[in-house]
């Protein structure tokens, strides 16, 4: 029988609470079930668990910031969409934005019910920021390759920065940025090999100005994870022991994706 950690039977019950938070009757009969970002969670729950917050508040930070994201996620399934009707029905696309806003309607009710200003105030800065970026990123062109990583870097992390930064634990904000670009940049390669396209690096290949193609971004793509794993492999060893299921988790991500680099079990 496989061991299961306390640590990952917590997440598990976080996750379990969070799909609870989001499953709506009438939206799951026309659209899928939103898809709860593990790597953020993880991260989330081990930004935590080094903090002074009663257990409560703890649970409700992450739930609430989780909500936050899965209605960025969702709405992101509209612009990313092709439009398509043959590929998604115009109502379908309707409700996923009236999913979407659901979601950012369920973690303002949670945050009031904490009647916890600061807290709001951050998620809606770091909501405000994440948008704006998307803008800049989905509908203008890039000048670069790293203008364009960078760009994806600060969506993918910012709303995991602003947390650990309000509760006082922004030392993890270097790992957390590494870490999720390079997930998101894993995610992007494995589309394109299974599928033959990814809708994000479609973006790149429509911008007159980077003059690129599929063949050349894998190439730079593979060349900017490995970069982003050495680094990893160090400042992971680094983090204190109660980073000790970050630690695992990118590690078992990564075998997963047959990359076989080993992180220290103690920092």
């Amino acid at each position: 029988m496989i061991q299961v950690s306390k640590e990952e039977l917590e997440l598990q019950t976080l996750k379990q609470k969070i799909i609870a938070k989001v499953r709506h009757p009438f939206l799951t009969k026309f659209i899928p079930e939103p898809v709860i970002d593990e790597d953020k969670l993880v991260l989330l729950a081990s930004i935590m668990d080094d903090t002074n917050l009663p257990d409560v508040k703890k649970e409700q930070y992450i739930i609430t910031t989780m909500l936050v994201q899965v209605a960025l996620d969702t709405h992101d399934l509209v612009t990313l969409t092709d439009e398509d009707e043959e590929r998604e029905t115009v109502r379908n696309r309707q409700l996923t934005v009236l999913a979407g806003d659901y979601y950012s309607g369920m973690y303002y009710y949670l945050l009031s019910q904490l009647d916890d200003i600061p807290m709001i105030h951050t998620l809606a800065s770091a909501i405000k920021d994440i948008n704006e970026q998307k803008m800049e990123l989905y509908y203008k062109d890039v000048d670069s390759f790293q203008e364009f990583m960078n760009g994806l870097r600060d969506i993918e992390s910012l709303l995991i920065q602003r947390v650990a930064s309000y509760v006082q634990q922004a030392g993890i904000n270097d790992v957390a940025g590494e870490w999720l670009l390079t997930k998101k940049l894993l995610d992007e390669k494995k589309n394109i090999q299974q599928h033959g396209f990814s809708p994000l690096f479609d973006l790149l290949l429509k911008s007159p100005t980077t003059n690129t193609n599929y063949a050349q971004i894998m190439t730079t793509v593979e060349n900017m994870i490995q970069k982003n794993i050495n680094r990893l492999e160090l400042t992971l060893s680094q983090l204190p022991l109660h980073f000790n299921l970050l630690k695992s988790y990118v590690h078992t991500t990564l075998s997963d994706h047959q990359y076989t680099k080993q992180f220290a079990e103690e920092g």
